[in-house]
């Protein structure tokens, strides 16, 4: 009886990742991660199934060992990684920066897709409250997009009011590392420099800035959608260890 609820839980997860991947899917943000959510619904029915056909209890204890040491290592670099990304998602920067910059997602002929709309809300907000403040909307054009995420992102900010003099825009990027070696030859050595993304992605899009060279950064986190955050911690924590690797 234990065998088969453990079975009956495992592929009751199994069926949730399959549903929350079409979800993902459903968002046309162009990507393919939502087949990660497949592979890992792949997993739980079958691990689900070796317990309830008493295949692991077949498997030599060496190998049980090293399987659960992978795991065990994997569960522990997943809590740590995520521990300094949610340390990162509250943070709102500081006054009078000399240029903030919004890194780009998704635009469609509608407009900037509710993440990009996120970080561009926030960057009204700083700068109406800070007047001097340069504004770099870094982001070119994907194959899914039907101009460059830099000028549909300029194009929201005028319409919210924002002057088209404090705009700059950088429109050749097609990922992170690309948007900070871009806009940084935008910027004047020693200015301070504010980067706006969503929250999830303030950890590493800092530590990217750092990498090309913006020392004087600080981060200004914009909200996210709550129902895909499973989505995009999982997805910030494997390009966190592809950044590190």
């Amino acid at each position: 009886m234990k065998k088969k609820i453990t079975f009956l839980i495992f592929t009751v997860l199994a069926v949730l990742c399959v549903v929350y991947s079409g979800m993902v899917l459903a968002t046309g943000s162009g990507t393919s991660f939502f087949l990660v959510w497949i592979g890992l619904a792949v997993l739980f029915f079958l691990f689900g199934y070796s317990i309830w056909k008493s295949f692991w209890k077949k498997v030599p204890r060496l190998v049980k060992g090293i399987c659960i040491a992978v795991v065990a290592v994997g569960f522990t670099a997943f809590f740590i990684v995520e521990g300094c990304i949610i340390s990162q998602m509250h943070e709102k920067g500081e006054a009078g920066l000399d240029y903030i910059i919004v890194l780009g997602a998704q635009v469609r002929k509608s407009g900037p897709s509710a993440a990009l709309k996120y970080r561009l809300d926030e960057a009204v907000e700083y700068l109406e409250d800070n007047p001097k403040t340069i504004c770099i909307v870094s982001g070119g054009q994907g194959a899914n997009e039907p101009y460059s995420e830099a000028e549909g992102m300029a194009q929201y900010l005028k319409e919210q009011g924002i002057d088209a003099s404090r705009i700059l825009l950088e429109d050749k990027s097609l990922n992170t590392e690309q948007n900070m070696e871009y806009s940084k030859a935008l910027i004047k050595d020693g200015a301070s420099v504010g980067i706006i993304t969503n929250d999830f992605h303030l950890f590493r899009a800092k530590q990217i800035a750092r990498k090309y060279g913006l020392d004087n950064v600080c981060g200004i986190a914009a909200k996210s959608t709550p129902v895909y955050l499973p989505n995009n911690m999982l997805r910030e924590f494997l390009a966190e260890i592809k950044f590190l690797l």
